[in-house]
């Protein structure tokens, strides 16, 4: 043993556990939220906002391996594959595995993004599947007929007005929405299947109707590999010292205001966006509801 090894034998136990090269390290991200739905308020789930973060997650000294804490109703269809996206790329450039801890639900693009995970691990009482597409709209066509209110339109393109909620329903348009949709329900079960490949156990016609599951009957069908929970799987995994380091945000140097603390009631009702504000908090809270949470 050479000089410098054996300096560096001496100071180790000196050193904290998870810079010593002996002590494994999983770096925990938590991913939660409803995907895409964004306003100053209430932030969503998007690759832009997290792309740092699981990037320093995956460059942690001494990481064995990448652990995702996700509790998602779902949300964009987009952004969800884009977070499964550079989670797959992560892990294979740093050739680390990806392990998956659902909380309350893991649904729809919420599960989208639990299939970057090399091995799904859910609490008995967790929701996961809701393989579909949704789209949901509102119809205001009577009440503005009813109130006196003439709807003017002008476009260029036949179909750019297509689905206004002022305009009376367009079955032509319907039917396009819908082929829409079948294509991103096609991509979506297409990823499912590359993903948990044999795994998956139950007929497509039981899998892909946007059904959604308790834990147990997922793990029954192949959705998730284990029941149990984050602390206890990565302690059996990789041994009782191993450290599981949460990889938040960075802060920017004066630190992050918390949404909303800035202004008080009068500075919140004159923002221009409330009215976004609230129909995003509806739609949020929809999202949830959906899965009985």
């Amino acid at each position: 043993m050479n000089l410098l090894q054996r300096s560096v034998q001496r100071v180790k136990p000196f050193l904290p556990r998870r810079f010593r090269g002996d002590t494994p390290v999983v770096p925990v991200i938590r991913l939660s939220g409803v995907i895409g739905f964004s306003t100053p308020l209430r932030p969503g789930l998007t690759l832009s906002g997290i792309a740092r973060t699981l990037e320093r997650a995956f460059a942690w000294r001494n990481a064995r391996a990448v652990a995702l804490v996700i509790n998602s109703p779902g949300g964009s269809a987009v952004q969800s594959n884009l977070v499964f996206t550079r989670v797959r790329q992560l892990s294979v450039e740093n050739k680390l595995p990806v392990l998956a801890f659902v909380e309350d639900v893991a649904a729809s693009g919420g599960y989208m993004i639990a299939c970057a995970a090399d091995e799904i691990v859910a609490d008995p009482s967790s929701i996961v599947g809701s393989i579909g597409v949704i789209g949901a709209s509102f119809g205001f066509a009577k009440l503005i007929e009813k109130i006196g209110v003439e709807r003017r339109i002008y476009t260029a393109g036949v179909n750019k007005a297509m689905l206004d909620p002022f305009l009376p329903e367009n079955p032509e348009h319907v039917e396009r929405l819908k082929a829409i949709q079948e294509d991103i329900h096609a991509s979506f079960i297409d990823l499912v299947k590359s993903r948990r490949g044999a795994k998956l156990t139950g007929q497509d016609s039981a899998l892909f109707t946007g059904e959604y599951w308790a834990a147990r009957r997922g793990l029954e069908l192949g959705l998730i590999d284990r029941i149990g929970e984050l602390r206890s799987t990565l302690r059996e995994r990789f041994g009782e010292k191993v450290e599981m380091p949460l990889i938040a945000p960075k802060r920017s140097l004066f630190g992050r205001t918390a949404p909303g603390v800035e202004a008080g009631l009068d500075g919140l009702l004159s923002r221009p966006g409330l009215a976004d504000e609230v129909v995003s908090a509806l739609e949020a809270r929809a999202l949830w509801a959906r899965y009985g949470l």
